[in-house]
């Protein structure tokens, strides 16, 4: 049976085919940084919130997904406290430079043929902004790259983790060729001055299940950091006014949904 555990942020552990994943850890102590510069809130210092558990039961894993290495998502916690030896999986040699530097020793780029004790791994692509911001050489530096996951097994539902990325038509393609099961959102709506959301929001939500209209979706990355505004509330109450509550997952920090 999958598990997934809702942890803070987009950090998750994800049970799947008897083994335990943690991913994106963001495991600094609650508003031990400032919030992020040029984006809304950036006077809110972050993580708002605590960890619901204690690092040494997040760390307890047999592998990490890194969908990419913003600070909200991989930090200098997680860097330190991981086992050296964990296996860590990431989407492009740049991370897995970055990853190795931190004294990381089994760190590997995610490919479509990726295979974890018989869990089949597959890249997907996702944008973490507008095509605007990506016109902007500076933002796109500064938003950089990131991956989707898909996760397949034999005793397993499909699991489709979206990553940072606003609605496109590569995510809708993805959708509707893999027919997941089971899709984990990042649904904050976190937002960039000047360039508005560079993740999804509640609207997503809804066309998640409109293009899969029989996957359960587990709605994540809400009220934890500065930029993120949509609240686990609202999205609550939009997704009951669109009457899909019974396929809308959003679980509080600690919490854990099976499949």
């Amino acid at each position: 049976m999958m598990k997934i555990t809702q942890v803070r942020n987009a950090t998750q552990v994800i049970t799947y085919a008897g083994k335990k994943f943690l991913v994106d850890p963001m495991l600094a102590n609650k508003e031990s940084s400032p919030g992020f510069a040029g984006t809304v809130n950036s006077h809110i210092r972050i993580p708002t919130v605590a960890l619901p558990f204690t690092i040494e039961e997040l760390v307890d894993v047999d592998a990490v997904l890194l969908t990419h290495t913003h600070p909200d998502h991989w930090d200098d916690v997680a860097a330190e406290h991981l086992p050296k030896d964990l296996p860590i999986f990431v989407q492009h040699e740049s991370d897995k430079s970055l990853v190795q530097r931190q004294g990381f020793t089994q760190v590997s780029v995610m490919t479509e043929t990726t295979d974890f004790a018989g869990i089949k791994f597959t890249t997907t692509p996702c944008q973490h902004g507008s095509d605007a911001l990506y016109e902007n050489k500076e933002m796109a530096e500064f938003l950089g790259e990131v991956m989707g996951i898909i996760l397949q097994h034999p005793a397993e539902q499909k699991l489709y983790i979206i990553g940072d990325s606003i609605w496109t038509l590569a995510v809708e393609q993805t959708m509707k060729r893999e027919q997941p099961d089971v899709v984990i959102v990042n649904a904050g709506w976190a937002h960039v001055l000047g360039f508005g959301p560079i993740i999804m929001g509640k609207e997503d939500v809804l066309k998640t299940h409109i293009t899969l209209p029989n996957a359960k979706i587990v709605a994540t990355h809400m009220e934890a950091v500065n930029h993120a505004l949509l609240t686990r509330a609202e999205l609550i109450e939009y997704v009951r006014i669109n009457q899909i509550s019974d396929d809308v997952y959003v679980p509080a920090d600690g919490e854990t949904v099976e499949f």
